[in-house]
């Protein structure tokens, strides 16, 4: 099987084993089957994604396990027709990304632990700089990317003694999208993130 059969398969096992996940994706899709714009999608599907997050008890232990080595992002749900993707990311203690960006709408739910995501902006000379103070999410807690609301951040776990994990929502396949990781220079790097395949079943 490929690459991406395996992930569709393993997020097909996590939705079967988290009925709170499969309900989620069931109103996530009639919400994109409306065709809303970026407001609404934030809105409504930023209060879908909080009813998820609400409750800590339903993602299956192989999508929640770290990596001593880099934060991991598991598929748990990828749109047939590429519309929208689900995400579990996990961070190991004190993990953090590069500068990056999305270059689609996201919508970030904090499940377990917490984060801390720096805006960035650029300079005249294409340096990305910190834009206003980093925004610490907590469970339930939502946070909404997109080109237009402000895209380029760097995100870390805000505990280094323990796992943190949140569910992220994207208006794409975002581990196939093109996107770009920024060095503090403003050195401009293309990347693909794929996913991570989770071991054994969900």
């Amino acid at each position: 099987m490929s690459s991406h059969g395996l992930h569709q398969t393993r997020a097909a096992e996590a939705q079967r084993a988290a009925p709170p996940l499969a309900e989620f994706v069931a109103a996530f899709s009639r919400l994109i089957d409306t065709q809303p714009d970026e407001a609404r999608v934030v809105r409504d599907g930023g209060a879908l994604l909080a009813d998820l997050v609400a409750r800590d008890d339903w993602l299956p232990e192989s999508f929640a396990q770290p990596d001593p080595e880099r934060y991991q992002q598991f598929l748990l749900h990828r749109d047939p027709d590429a519309r929208f993707s689900i995400v579990s990311f996990v961070w190991g203690p004190a993990q953090v990304t590069p500068i990056h960006d999305h270059t689609v709408w996201g919508l970030i739910g904090m499940l377990r632990g917490a984060e801390y995501s720096q805006p960035y902006a650029f300079t005249g000379a294409g340096v990305p700089v910190p834009d206003g103070e980093p925004v610490r999410l907590a469970p339930g807690q939502v946070e909404a990317v997109s080109p237009a609301l402000g895209d380029v951040h760097r995100v870390s776990n805000a505990y280094d003694d323990r796992v943190s994990i949140s569910i992220h929502v994207y208006g794409g396949d975002i581990g196939a999208i093109e996107r770009s990781v920024y060095r503090e220079d403003g050195t401009r790097k293309p990347f693909v993130s794929g996913y991570t395949l989770p071991a054994g079943g969900a």
